[in-house]
């Protein structure tokens, strides 16, 4: 097939980023040769590029017709129109299921040859129902397929689930009464020898409420598999099946590294904030070694609980997606963004991303030797939040003595958080957003707005920056 004539699709879109402009990429398949990357569009601002990338990437998991045109045009309406007009090009080709790989992008295998999966072996059988209607019909059997002969998306879940038992006998008769067998007694480990780990998964599967024990921790690992990241259907892939559930909540929290969730070598809190020893013992004293000091163990546990935050963050907002609601309390745990005003709950994945990233920037604060101090509303609701959870690390840590924050020097100022929240914000005003009396204040028009100064609290308006303070850099991206 000559090469201007070669077929491909779209598997996934990527941006490239440069100080001077960034582009969005699409990754193509196509059935005679390897996957290749096309250009989709250039434009100076990343977010808009990261935006259209998104855009790009829910359209290609919806069915066509499925894309609200408003989100389009929305997007489009802040792109310049040269990459605004390839933009709707693209969501063309999406929605039509084929792209236009121009002349010489795509390489034509010859048949047979090196990039061809291996065969499965020889006399492999489906056996019954739809597997045999498959047969018949060309499509491959489902127990036999590869994640590239599968239509559509494959997701994969992987779940977590530990229980306390704590009425061993109502567990068993509960299994009893649902068909439950225990193994035989020749069969069991010396530390299980009445089955209750099988009783616990016959019951728990579907999960139900299990008789006789309490859910400690139900959590779930959620993929989307793909081609071009390596991935593989259970039964053909080359490499084990794992999950990382991370560690537990309250165990991170009481003392844990932070370099476990951000990936790098804990920051030396002893030297970036070397505690002066207090000149008395008057609390009213004002010389300056006696004002209250961000001491190195105080450091390190907003480190900890701002590292944790954003982690949660980019999780959760992953998790939630796009044009999702908050779900309710009941509906499972999520964590940081329930912790917000409601206010946000109908806020979208770049804007929950930003509130990651405004977690990550504190905490970038402190591993430069910096007082985390808030440059918009997102941060000041993000350095709260960590200092409510230090508070609790504070209360958890008991004796750590094996850990690395027990090495830390000891000062009296440790722990005080109080001092701490006094010390670290200009106003509280972003907290009256959890009062229903003052419902309404966020809006900078409003009377009682107006009348306490309160400024623009709306959810797009949390990332300006204040007046008085230093912005960050916008072109700073993400960690993750």
């Amino acid at each position: 097939m000559p090469e201007h004539q070669l077929t491909s699709s779209p598997r996934d879109f990527l941006c490239e980023h440069t100080p001077s402009k960034s582009r969005v990429l699409a990754l193509l398949s196509h059935d005679d040769g390897p996957d290749s990357l096309q250009a989709v569009l250039t434009c100076r601002d990343p977010e808009l590029a990261h935006h259209a990338a998104g855009l790009l990437r829910r359209t290609l998991s919806r069915a066509a017709g499925a894309l609200h045109a408003e989100s389009v045009d929305g997007l489009c309406g802040q792109l310049p129109d040269a990459p605004a007009s390839s933009l709707r090009q693209a969501v063309a080709h999406v929605l039509a299921g084929t792209w236009p790989a121009a002349a010489g992008t795509l390489i034509a295998w010859p048949e047979g040859s090196a990039h061809e999966e291996p065969d499965q072996e020889d006399g492999a059988d489906s056996e019954g129902g739809d597997d045999d209607v498959a047969a018949e019909s060309g499509a491959p059997a489902r127990d036999e397929a590869r994640l590239r002969d599968l239509p559509g998306q494959v997701v994969r879940i992987t779940s977590l689930r530990e229980f306390h038992v704590h009425d061993r006998q109502a567990l068993l008769d509960a299994a009893g009464e649902q068909g439950w067998e225990p193994m035989p007694a020749d069969q069991l480990d010396d530390d299980d020898p009445h089955d209750v780990v099988g009783a616990v998964m016959w019951l728990a599967d579907p999960p139900v409420d299990v008789d006789g024990a309490d859910a400690l921790t139900e959590r779930s690992h959620i993929s989307l598999l793909r081609r071009n990241k390596g991935d593989e259907v259970a039964e053909w892939s080359a490499e084990p099946v794992v999950a990382d559930f991370g560690p537990g909540r309250r165990a991170a929290k009481a003392g844990e590294s932070p370099e476990h969730s951000r990936g790098e070598e804990l920051p030396d809190f002893a030297a970036l904030f070397p505690a002066k020893p207090p000149h008395c013992e008057d609390p009213e004293c004002e010389e300056e070694s006696c004002l209250w000091q961000l001491t190195p163990r105080t450091a390190d546990l907003l480190h900890t609980a701002l590292s944790l935050l954003a982690d949660e963050a980019y999780e959760d907002a992953e998790e939630l997606g796009d044009g999702r609601l908050v779900p309710d309390e009941h509906e499972g745990d999520w964590g940081v963004f329930l912790r917000l005003p409601k206010l946000t709950f109908a806020t979208d994945l770049q804007w929950r991303r930003r509130f990651a990233r405004a977690a990550d920037d504190l905490a970038g604060d402190l591993e430069r030797g910096h007082w985390p101090r808030p440059t918009c509303t997102a941060e000041e609701l993000a350095l709260h939040l960590a200092i409510d959870d230090a508070g609790d690390s504070a209360d958890e840590l008991g004796d750590d003595s094996d850990g690395t924050h027990s090495t830390l020097p000891t000062h009296r100022d440790d722990y005080d958080l109080g001092a701490c929240t006094d010390m670290s914000f200009q106003d509280t005003d972003v907290l009256m957003l959890y009062s229903s009396r003052f419902d309404g204040i966020e809006d900078p028009d409003g009377d009682a707005n107006r009348q306490l100064g309160v400024g623009d609290l709306r959810a797009q308006a949390w990332f300006e920056p204040f007046g008085n303070v230093t912005a960050r850099d916008p072109h700073r991206g993400f960690r993750r």
